[in-house]
C-alpha cells in the first residue's frame, strides 16, 4: 500500500489470519478499535488499534513485522505483545496515529 493504512482497510479483515515473515507465527485479526480522541486537531484520520490474537507461549517479538493475510494483502505493521489475563492465547497490538 503506497498510503499510509486506515482503519477501513483493515475492517473487513476480522477474523483473518496474517502470517509473519520468518516466524512460523499466524496472529488472528481480533478487532479493529478506533480512537478518535487521539485525533491531531485539524485532520481527519482517526487513529485506531489493531488487536491480534496468537498462539500461548511462543511470543513474537515487538519489532516491525511485514503480515500478509490469507489470500489478501501484505502489511508493514509494527505489531507488540500486550498483557493477556488468558492462559490460552497471547494479545498483540499494533497502533496507528
Amino acid at each position: 500500500m503506497e498510503n499510509q493504512p486506515t482503519h477501513e482497510d483493515f475492517s473487513p479483515l476480522i477474523g483473518k489470519r496474517f502470517s509473519i515473515a520468518g516466524h512460523h507465527v499466524t496472529l488472528l485479526l481480533r478487532s479493529v478499535d478506533l480512537q478518535p480522541q487521539f485525533a491531531a486537531p485539524g485532520t481527519t484520520r482517526v487513529p485506531f488499534t489493531l488487536v491480534f490474537e496468537g498462539p500461548a507461549g511462543d511470543i513474537l517479538p515487538s519489532d516491525f513485522h511485514r503480515a500478509t493475510v490469507q489470500d489478501g494483502p501484505a502489511f508493514a505493521l509494527h505489531v507488540a505483545p500486550i498483557h493477556t489475563p488468558a492462559a490460552d492465547h497471547q494479545d498483540y497490538q499494533a497502533v496507528f496515529n
